[in-house]
């Protein structure tokens, strides 16, 4: 479980890639621009934390190797290109 530290980061993170560069007229044009940043950074972003992987593919091959830890499959709560 992450700890203060991390989750402060990570908001400082995304409050980076959004609001401080963007402006926004609504609030649903931030929560649109929010759900792309963060679809892209979950499937894209390769973090030196987990060996150079990506979130996505850390949570697959940690689902791969230890099932029993996942109440359900995790590749099914990933968008594909027809969602």
């Amino acid at each position: 479980m992450p700890d203060n530290g991390q989750v402060e980061r990570m908001n400082r993170t995304i409050k980076d890639a959004t609001v401080k560069r963007y402006h926004y007229d609504s609030h649903d044009q931030l929560r649109t621009h929010l759900h792309l940043f963060v679809d892209a950074y979950n499937h894209a972003r390769r973090l030196k934390t987990l060996r150079g992987l990506t979130p996505t593919e850390f949570i697959l091959n940690a689902w791969t190797k230890e099932p029993n830890r996942f109440r359900i499959d995790p590749s099914h709560l990933i968008p594909g290109p027809y969602t």
